[in-house]
C-alpha cells in the first residue's frame, strides 16, 4: 500500500504518504486523489492534501471507519490514471521592491547581493504548489533557491498588503488578504488569488506550478485597474 491510514477524531482520516516534502510524494498524494474522485465513495465529503499527506472527511453515519479503510484501499490498487492531469503553469506577475516589496532590500544585503540579482533569483522559474492553506487561497510553494533563504521578522507586521509575495525561512508565497505575517515581503502582485464572488473561488489548486513575472509599477496599476477582466496567463508544464 501506498500509504498509512489513521483516523483523525471521528470524521477524518489521515494517509501519509511518507515524511519526505518533494515533487515525488506530491505527485503519489495526486495520483491517489486523481483516483478518488473517479471512484466517488459514497460517504466521504471533502479531501485537503498536505506536504506528505492527505486528509479525508467522512459521514460515519453513511459509512463506517473499517468501510471507508476497505474502500480507500480499492482507490489505491484501482487502475486509475497513471499520473494526475498534466499541470499548469500560472504566470504570477508582480512589482519587485518600492512600495510593494519594502523587505527587497534587506533580503538582498543579506546575501549580499543586488536587488535586481535577487529579483532574477526569485523570478521566472517554476515552483510546485504542495498545497493551499494558513488561510483561503494562501499557496505553499517549493522550489526557493537557497541563496534567498532569510529568517522572519522579529515582529510580525499587523498586516501586508493583498497580493503580498514574501520569503519566510526557505519558503515563499503569496497573501491572498490583508493579514499579520512575519515574512520578508520582497513584492507584490496584483492579481487576484481568492474571491467568493468567482464560480470558482480559487485562483490554484495544488500540484500545478507558479512563474513569478517581474512588471513595472506602471503595468501593476494597469492591471490592478482591470480586475477580474484580467486572465492569468496559464500553460501546461512542459
Amino acid at each position: 500500500m501506498e500509504y498509512v491510514i489513521s483516523p483523525l477524531g471521528d470524521l477524518a482520516v489521515v494517509l501519509s504518504f511518507g515524511n519526505e516534502i518533494n515533487e515525488e510524494t506530491n505527485w503519489r498524494i495526486q495520483r491517489f486523489v486523481s483516483k478518488l474522485e473517479k471512484e466517488k465513495v459514497r460517504g466521504i465529503v471533502e479531501w485537503v492534501p498536505a506536504y506528505t499527506s492527505l486528509t479525508i472527511y467522512y459521514q460515519p453515519e453513511v459509512i463506517a471507519y473499517d468501510s471507508l479503510k476497505a474502500e480507500l484501499e480499492k482507490v489505491s490498487l484501482s487502475p486509475g490514471k497513471s499520473k494526475p492531469e498534466r499541470p499548469l503553469v500560472y504566470e504570477i506577475p508582480v512589482c519587485y521592491g518600492g512600495e510593494w516589496g519594502q523587505d527587497l532590500a534587506y533580503v538582498a544585503d543579506y546575501h549580499g547581493l543586488d536587488e535586481q540579482e535577487v529579483i532574477n533569483l526569485h523570478a521566472n522559474r517554476e515552483y510546485l504548489i504542495y498545497m493551499i492553506g494558513f488561510m483561503p487561497g494562501f499557496p505553499y510553494l517549493g522550489g526557493l533557491p537557497e541563496k534567498l533563504a532569510v529568517p522572519r521578522l522579529e515582529k510580525p507586521r499587523q498586516n501586508v498588503m493583498p497580493g503580498a509575495v514574501g520569503i519566510g525561512g526557505n519558503q515563499t508565497g503569496i497573501y491572498p488578504a490583508d493579514v499579520p505575517s512575519g515574512w520578508r515581503v520582497i513584492g507584490t502582485t496584483p492579481v487576484t488569488l481568492f474571491s467568493l464572488e468567482k464560480e470558482e473561488p480559487f485562483l490554484f489548486s495544488p500540484g500545478h506550478y507558479i512563474k513569478f513575472v517581474p512588471i513595472s509599477k506602471e503595468q501593476f496599476l494597469t492591471i490592478k485597474q482591470m480586475g477580474d477582466a484580467y486572465q492569468v496567463k496559464r500553460c501546461e508544464k512542459r
